[in-house]
């Protein structure tokens, strides 16, 4: 056997083991993923209908109600608007209205100039005559925001009909552009005479608002619609529903889809949660090369999620965050598994004078605390010391040995990093 053949050979071996179909789990794990768009949406109907029946007067050629869409992460927002928008667009290709949806990600696209060229970009007309390619194209950078918005109502009222505009994670683009964008999508209608626009917009964040401007908040939340929290029954549902496409038929164990609905509905009822909860138990079921996914293979999967999210969290904290969680681990290795907000500053300000960097407020490390606490990194509650006032106590929930190897791949938060900071003080100040 030539040379190059054996080398592919082995190359292939490695991999065999994992092609052949003797100990298959799943029929298509992709349909466990979430970007899958399902063609039923189990106990969401009542939100559909209502938003079909705001959009409904685009058919007609007339302008409907800005909807305003809150819910929680993993509640069908997304995949409801995405339904009904597509369902609208069958309906005007067979009806003299012409609509269509635009969807931005705010998340991605998060700034007025992209947001408004992004639209434009997407309402391109692709049966477009030679006369009409003469338009120019908006890039994506590089003209003012004011000739973007121009070009903008120009191509809308060259296509004329309803353009419905979906800005999915609202809340993003205004925390990092203001409402300047929402203003002058919500004012767009004054200036158009052939076409129409509806904004949608989708948020989990229901603080956002704060930062709206009063007229813009009026304009955009003509219609409130709210998507409450899936409950353990209705997680089965849709869990029952995504099995039985992805999963080969009696690859479950009774108690599975039930264990991963409870699971995630204690985690407010996220469908997203419960969906990966049951791909991953099946991926671990398929590397032990087991005949079925059991209970079991759900709490390691649960396990392996909850570390997976800590060690990412923890990964991308800033280093003044990073330095504040350090103290709290010297703070245990010194035997200290509950220590108050006082302690953690005193450490942390040792720390920051060695690392040279600007040592922050005892309000701001209290923040930063706060912000830990909220990420689910530490537990927190305040404790009453009678006429000696209230103080914050803290401890970790979690395994704090990951949690120091995390923080410790910042190369100055290393024992090397370190160097020789006096750690006698620590010892006799907190033993």
């Amino acid at each position: 056997m030539p040379e190059e053949e054996c080398d592919q050979t082995r190359s292939m071996g490695l991999f065999k083991k994992y092609l052949t179909d003797r100990n298959k789990i799943f029929k298509n794990r992709e349909v466990l993923r979430h970007s899958y768009r399902p063609h039923i949406l189990p106990h969401r109907m009542p939100q559909i209908d209502e938003i079909a029946s705001i959009l409904a007067p685009s058919l007609r050629n007339e302008t409907p109600s800005n909807i305003l869409i809150y819910g929680k992460t993993g509640t069908g927002k997304t995949a409801s608007v995405r339904y009904v928008g597509s369902e609208l667009e069958n309906a005007s290709s067979q009806n003299v209205a012409t609509c269509a949806v635009v969807h931005i990600n705010c998340e991605v696209i998060d700034t007025q100039y992209r947001v408004l060229a992004q639209i434009a970009k997407d309402i391109e007309r692709p049966d477009a005559t030679p006369s009409d390619k003469l338009r120019p194209h908006i890039p994506m950078t590089g003209w003012p925001t004011d000739q973007v918005y121009m070009e903008l109502k120009n191509q809308l009222e060259a296509r004329g009909g309803v353009l419905v505009i979906v800005l999915d994670e609202i809340d993003k683009l205004v925390k990092k552009s203001g409402d300047d964008t929402l203003y002058n999508l919500t004012r767009i209608n004054s200036d158009l005479h052939s076409s129409r626009v509806c904004i949608i917009g989708i948020s989990n964040d229901l603080s956002f608002k704060d930062f709206l401007d009063p007229r813009v908040l009026s304009s955009l939340s003509e219609e409130e619609i709210v998507f409450p929290p899936y409950n353990a029954p209705q997680l089965c549902d849709i869990l029952q529903q995504r099995a039985e496409k992805a999963f080969v038929l009696e690859a479950l164990d009774e108690g599975v889809i039930p264990l991963c609905a409870a699971l995630a509905a204690q985690e407010h009822g996220d469908a997203r949660r419960a969906l990966d909860l049951l791909r991953i138990s099946g991926e671990l079921a398929e590397r032990e090369e087991a005949d079925k996914v059991a209970e079991s293979h759900v709490k390691s999967a649960q396990a392996k999620i909850e570390t997976d999210s800590m060690i990412e969290c923890i990964s991308t904290l800033p280093t003044q965050s990073k330095v504040v969680l350090y103290s709290m681990l010297l703070l245990e290795q010194l035997g200290h598994l509950i220590f108050t907000s006082g302690e953690v500053c005193r450490v942390y300000q040792e720390l920051a004078c060695h690392l040279e960097l600007d040592v922050l407020t005892n309000r701001r490390i209290t923040d930063l605390i706060s912000e830990l606490n909220m990420l689910g990194v530490i537990n927190t509650r305040v404790v009453s010391r009678g006429r000696y006032g209230r103080t914050k106590e803290m401890w970790f929930d979690a395994n704090s040995t990951k949690i120091q190897e995390v923080i410790q791949k910042d190369p100055r938060l290393t024992e090397q990093g370190l160097g020789q900071m006096d750690r006698t003080w620590l010892k006799q100040t907190f033993r």
